[in-house]
């Protein structure tokens, strides 16, 4: 794939196509006069540099939906959570949501800051063997816009993933924002000479959702993004009381079973609604200690057991 500029118009030819510069997709790029004078050339230096800082970092997996407010975020810290749990395992969450980023607060480390050292910023440890890093630390205060063009962004994350200092890492998992922009094509591009186990894709069961979470799996098969397996989460609701199971977002069109099996992609598992889930976000703690004997807690760690296996094979 020809290297494509971080402020890219949609359709670049990329700086190593002769179009460079002279396409109807350059008109008005900023880039055009460079790449039509051929001073733009070659892959970007960054990506053999993360391909340095990555070397320590055994497994990568990308977590991804086209859907906002489908749980991605919530997915994230519990798969760190759930992974961490085995403390001979060292395993890093870094939040790409560069203009919402909730990891801190759901992780309960808001008040937190990114500090520099002698080999780059020192990421935010939550337990001795898991450390997060996000945009959200770098922010005054939690209220505080992002308002950044899509350079700066890439920018950003170009630092995430060349600049911290990871360490020795079993599981970095990195949590997306919705949509297959920016951040997803900066993700994989500089992450295109490490290796990607692959990307888990979170959905619930409506059809509104499953219909931009199939733009989701069409992306990665454009980019060449192994499929782990999906997650439908808000899969249905036990009351507490008289244990009758309700449907909260009906799946009108089959839900993610139907989809997977239409898409030949495995099926990870359902997590049903709990409302302990959210009010364990919004205190920072782990759903996962907070509600041992929740469905949803044996849903998560059927799913996080089979992305290991999964990652295990790719060893």
């Amino acid at each position: 794939m020809a290297d494509v500029p971080e402020n890219a118009p949609q359709h670049c030819p990329g700086t190593a196509s002769s179009e460079a510069g002279k396409g109807s997709a350059c008109q008005g790029c900023p880039n055009q006069s460079l790449c039509a004078s051929g001073a733009v050339t070659g892959p970007d230096p960054a990506i053999e540099e993360i391909k340095e800082k990555m070397s320590t970092v055994k497994h990568k997996i990308l977590v991804l939906s086209g859907k906002g407010g489908v749980g991605k975020s919530t997915f994230s810290a519990h798969l760190a959570h759930g992974l961490a749990a085995d403390e001979g395992k060292q395993v890093a969450l870094l939040d790409v949501d560069i203009c919402g980023p909730s990891i801190p607060k759901i992780m309960g480390l808001e008040e937190e800051q990114v500090h520099q050292s002698g080999s780059g910023w020192s990421p935010v440890f939550v337990e001795d063997n898991l450390a997060v890093m996000s945009v959200g630390f770098l922010l005054g205060s939690p209220d505080d816009a992002v308002i950044w063009r899509g350079p700066k962004k890439n920018g950003m994350i170009k630092q995430f993933l060349r600049d911290v200092d990871w360490g020795e890492v079993d599981y970095l998992i990195i949590d997306t924002p919705p949509g297959t922009s920016d951040e997803h094509l900066s993700v994989v591009q500089y992450l295109s000479t490490s290796h990607i186990d692959g990307a888990v894709i979170i959905t619930t069961p409506q059809e509104v959702s499953l219909q931009d979470v199939r733009k989701e799996i069409s992306f990665c098969r454009k980019v060449k993004l192994p499929i782990i397996g999906v997650v439908e989460n808000m899969s249905g609701f036990v009351c507490p009381k008289c244990k009758n199971e309700s449907q909260i977002f009906p799946p009108t069109t089959g839900g993610a079973e139907k989809m997977c099996s239409d898409l030949n992609i495995p099926l990870l598992g359902k997590v049903p609604l709990d409302p302990t889930i959210g009010r364990s976000c919004d205190a920072g703690k782990s759903f996962l200690t907070e509600a041992p004997d929740s469905p949803a807690t044996a849903s998560y760690r059927s799913i996080i057991q089979r992305i290991q296996e999964y990652c295990d094979r790719k060893s």
